[in-house]
């Protein structure tokens, strides 16, 4: 099996406006539905991950604090790059206005 990174992307805009108008019984909801989805994946699931905080861009230059699109990761196995996809096809990231999620294979590194 192969391992799968999977980036749960959202712009800043929207999640901030989710934020702001969603109910704490609005957003435990929306987290029960995650908990099923995980309970549904948990073959394909190596580790669910977590949503992830504000960033920092490092560079030769410096460091600087950012923001991008990243709400939160998880790592997925399986046969294939299209068979990792499909684990998230009926993910409830979707329910948030400009969602998308970017699966990439971990690859193995050369010694």
């Amino acid at each position: 099996m192969k391992k799968f990174i999977a980036l749960y992307m959202v712009p800043p805009a929207a999640m901030d406006e989710m934020m702001k108008n969603s109910t704490p019984e609005e957003r435990e909801k929306g987290m029960a539905e995650w908990m099923a989805w995980a309970e549904q994946h948990k073959q394909d699931l190596v580790e669910l991950g977590t949503p992830v905080g504000k960033n920092k861009r490092v560079t030769k230059g410096g460091v600087s604090d950012k923001r991008n699109e990243v709400g939160g990761y998880s790592i997925a196995q399986a046969e294939s790059h299209d068979a990792a996809t499909k684990i998230f096809e009926d993910c409830p990231h979707f329910k948030m206005p400009g969602a998308y999620i970017e699966v990439m294979e971990c690859m193995t590194m050369q010694e």
